[in-house]
């Protein structure tokens, strides 16, 4: 079975990129909800060394004096533009998993030459929607994770790494420079672990054995195990449960100081949660409605109210 792995690069920060070009190429960081911290970058701003979740206020100077570019997060736009990469992505093939916003595992196998047919992918979903993203392709789910992250680690791929064509001898030398954490399913926790353990690399993983190490820490570290020796443990989920709950929200742009300020804005996301439920054929049984200032300034207001339906609404 041969699986891919597609990861829209800089997601947000590339969605922004699309609606504004003059930005390509530009440092670009993205803020989550009442621009609190830093929840997006591009490559650029990365090179700088800024860290995810750095609290914006921490380094507003430093974004002035190297013009960085920040935007507030756009949650709708990001949504919209997901939806387009899926929707491309699935003419690629007859398995698809949309595993997250930005990322889809796609069924490959029977195509004759996979690198090429990625890089099809990669020129077809840049051509349609203006992102760009990277392929891993292997054998099981989470040696595609590891081969994304090859894909994007190292710029001479060409945004395509494809461990079956690579091999095993390769791909153990790439797992050897490859730090455990980095596997997915590996949490900050768990690596921590691991590396007490002597297990520092995924490679020292990938040796280790699979049920002593299940009985030390999970049957999930067993079944990553197991999957980064070839041994197929995850399967391509296409049929998804329905989400549990939808959540519609964004920072303002400007400081809200009025009562129909705040009115139009919950009317405006109560609008898109009504389009989401009756897109996917959900019903909801209640809806929390919250608001709260920027926590970094001073008089911080959070306040929160929920309403239970006396009947199930879309």
């Amino acid at each position: 079975m041969a699986i891919a792995l597609v990861d829209c690069n800089n997601f947000y920060a590339s969605c922004e990129r699309v609606f504004n070009p003059k930005l390509e190429g530009k440092p670009v960081i993205i803020l989550s909800n009442n621009d609190g911290c830093v929840i997006a970058r591009s490559n650029e701003t990365k090179a700088m060394g800024i860290k995810m979740g750095t609290p914006f206020f921490e380094i507003k100077n430093f974004c002035t004096q190297h013009n960085i570019h920040v935007y507030s997060s756009n949650y709708t736009l990001y949504a919209d533009m997901s939806a387009r990469v899926m929707q491309t992505l699935s003419d690629f093939s007859a398995r698809q998993e949309i595993y997250s916003i930005d990322e889809s595992f796609l069924d490959l196998t029977g195509y004759p030459d996979l690198s090429a047919h990625a890089q099809l992918i990669r020129k077809t979903v840049k051509q349609y929607t203006g992102i760009p993203v990277g392929i891993g392709i292997a054998n099981t789910k989470v040696l595609a994770k590891l081969a994304n992250y090859l894909a994007k680690k190292y710029p001479q791929l060409n945004g395509v790494c494809n461990l079956i064509e690579l091999g095993t001898e390769r791909t153990n030398k790439a797992m050897q420079i490859t730090p455990v954490d980095e596997i997915w399913g590996v949490a900050r926790k768990v690596a921590l672990q691991l590396k007490q353990m002597g297990i520092k690399t995924v490679y020292d993983l990938k040796i280790a054995n699979p049920k002593i190490m299940s009985k030390r820490l999970s049957v999930n570290i067993e079944r990553i195990i197991y999957e980064l020796n070839d041994i197929q443990c995850l399967d391509i989920e296409t049929n998804l449960e329905p989400n549990k709950q939808i959540i519609s929200s964004r920072s303002f742009g400007t400081t809200v100081t009025t009562r129909d300020g705040l009115l139009s804005a919950l009317t405006y996301h109560t609008e898109q949660i009504g389009k989401k439920l009756r897109r996917q054929n959900l019903y909801a049984r209640q809806m929390t409605v919250f608001a709260h200032t920027n926590r970094f300034k001073d008089n911080y207001f959070a306040s929160s109210i929920n309403v239970v339906f006396s009947q199930a609404t879309d």
